[in-house]
Formats: structure tokens, C-alpha cells, sequence
């Protein structure tokens, strides 16, 4: 099972980049996904989180409003739109997935994650 994440790289503050993660090596058929992110010196934070039928996602406070989760499950690929881009946004981005049906926000409760794709925003 793999989970690759990739999209990112260096915008100016304002700016926009889409994220995408790819799952192989197994359907997450019925799996909630998700997006976390890590910055230097802190702990890995919840981002935004989706079920396998779009019926319900979540969203941390801080990017609610600008960024986007979605997903496609013929692709087995997950989506983060990012938009109006902050330098507060720099950090190591990574997608999880869980074999539970519901979004979740703490990383202990996803069984499965990605490599990570580097996001910096300067101002």
C-alpha cells in the first residue's frame, strides 16, 4: 500500500497550488482520506479530511474558506486546492488514509500515510 503526494513547491503569499496524493497498491474503497501538514518545531496538524462519498468533509479553522478537499475514487486520488496562500501555510504537507468511514482529525486514527510534498509560501 502507497499513498504518493505530490504539487507542491514555492508560490508568493496569494497565490495558489493543488496537492494530489495517489493511492496504489489498494482500493480505499469506504476509507476516509485526509491532509496534514508539519512545519519546523511543530507537531504534525490536521488540515481538511473526506469520506470515500464525498458526503462529508472537514476542515481545520485555519484554512476553511481557502482550501479545497476532494477526491476521485476512479483514480484512487485525493485533492487540496489551496488558495489565497499564507506564509503561515509553509510546512511539509502529507496524506493519510484510514479504514474507517468517517473524517477524523487526529493522525493516530489513519493507518496509512504518504511521503509528504514540501509547500512554501513566501511573503
Amino acid at each position: 500500500v502507497q499513498l504518493q503526494a505530490s504539487g507542491g513547491g514555492l508560490v508568493q503569499a496569494g497565490g495558489s497550488l493543488r496537492l494530489s496524493c495517489a493511492a496504489s497498491g489498494r482500493t480505499f474503497s469506504g476509507s476516509a482520506m485526509g491532509w496534514f501538514r508539519q512545519a519546523p518545531g511543530k507537531e504534525r496538524e490536521f488540515v481538511a479530511a473526506i469520506t470515500w462519498s464525498d458526503a462529508d468533509t472537514l476542515y481545520a479553522m485555519s484554512v476553511k474558506g481557502r482550501f479545497t478537499i476532494s477526491r476521485d475514487n476512479a483514480k484512487n486520488t485525493m485533492y487540496l486546492q489551496m488558495n489565497v496562500l499564507k506564509p503561515e501555510d509553509t510546512a511539509v504537507y502529507y496524506c493519510a488514509a484510514r479504514t474507517g468511514q468517517n473524517v477524523a482529525t487526529m493522525p493516530v486514527l489513519y493507518d496509512y500515510w504518504g511521503q509528504g510534498t514540501q509547500v512554501t509560501v513566501s511573503s
